[in-house]
């Protein structure tokens, strides 16, 4: 998939259907002179209804459609014959995807399961034909129900990546560069910042043919949980990842104020994310000799409050021990 077609957010509009109306028909027929009402009901308008769905991966089938229309319910007949139901319209949506009402941004529901369905508009209901209005003192009703008319609303699509493991660090951090090592997603790479503007996701191959997902999201800066650099658009993905791996450079002026800052944009965005299993990777660690290392590790035993590793995704250092640790982390 392209850069360009990732789409994780968009709005549309939604109309259901009217519901149709009830018939006031009399009942006419050779030899019978007062056959009486039977008017059949309105049938319902169609409703709006998002479908997740495990086929999709972005909303880019749902860039260049902004309006979704139900039928209208068709009104009822005689011999209380009933309105055909208006037809139902399906957005489909990927695994991980949270509806919010355009005007109020409430969160009106997610989807997160493969065939789960959500009504976003119900349709209007059908009005009854007027047999049901008949009376021992009225018993020729010449009206009927109308039927109620269908809702619309202005809705946001919002995409959160379903992703085991999620990448957090600075730009240029290295994060497409393992990503491309350990899956075998090819992601954007390149020498400078925010390389990565949609979320890239791989695959990594586990032993006895078990994986699990890895998503590179975009790169974080101090000032990220107030909307600075990509902010929230980075933010959001970070949410549905039960695991963060934090990857630091080793070649970082203060490796241990790096993992503070990235915690605190988190907690100020949304303190649950503390809760998630944390582990810290030093990349780039093929700078550094053994002397070097030994010395960085005596500091970081001292300064940091979890478990890191040193790897290096172009040396290939590291990598499997990291593959091991994130599994256990999985499934502990």
């Amino acid at each position: 998939m392209t850069e360009g077609n990732f789409v994780d957010y968009v709005k549309i509009y939604v109309t259901s259907g009217n519901g149709g109306k009830g018939s006031a028909h009399l009942h006419r027929e050779k030899y019978v002179e007062k056959g009486g009402p039977d008017g059949g009901d309105g049938g319902r308008g169609g409703h709006v209804i998002v479908r997740g769905s495990s086929n999709l991966w972005t909303l880019y089938h749902l860039k260049f459609k902004k309006h979704f229309k139900a039928d209208h319910g068709e009104h009822g007949s005689k011999s209380r014959s009933s309105g055909a139901e208006g037809k139902d319209v399906y957005i489909d949506v990927p695994l991980g995807t949270v509806i919010k009402d355009c005007e109020t941004d409430e969160v009106l529901f997610e989807i997160t399961d493969e065939g789960e369905e959500k009504i976003v508009v119900e349709g209007g209901m059908g009005g009854r034909g007027n047999w049901h209005f008949k009376t021992s003192t009225n018993q020729t009703p010449r009206y009927a129900q109308p039927g109620t008319p269908g809702s619309e609303s202005r809705i946001t699509i919002e995409l959160k990546v379903l992703a085991d493991v999620g990448l957090v660090g600075f730009p240029n951090a290295g994060k497409s560069t393992l990503l491309s090592v350990i899956t075998s997603a090819k992601p954007k790479i390149a020498d400078y910042e925010f390389t990565t503007l949609k979320p890239n996701l791989g695959i990594v191959e586990y032993r006895d043919f078990q994986s699990f997902v890895m998503a590179d999201i975009p790169g974080i800066i101090e000032g990220a949980a107030e909307g600075k650099g990509l902010g929230h658009y980075f933010l959001r993905h970070i949410e549905r990842n039960s695991t963060l791996l934090f990857l630091i450079p080793a070649d970082a002026p203060d490796i241990s104020k790096q993992y503070d800052i990235l915690l605190d944009e988190l907690k100020r965005y949304n303190p649950e994310l503390l809760d998630k299993s944390k582990l810290i990777a030093i990349s780039k660690c093929d700078m550094l000799d053994d002397e070097l290392k030994a010395e960085l590790k005596i500091e970081l035993d001292k300064q940091l409050p979890i478990p890191y590793l040193f790897i290096s995704s172009i040396a290939n250092q590291g990598i499997k021990e990291l593959k091991d640790k994130l599994w256990n982390m999985l499934n502990e």
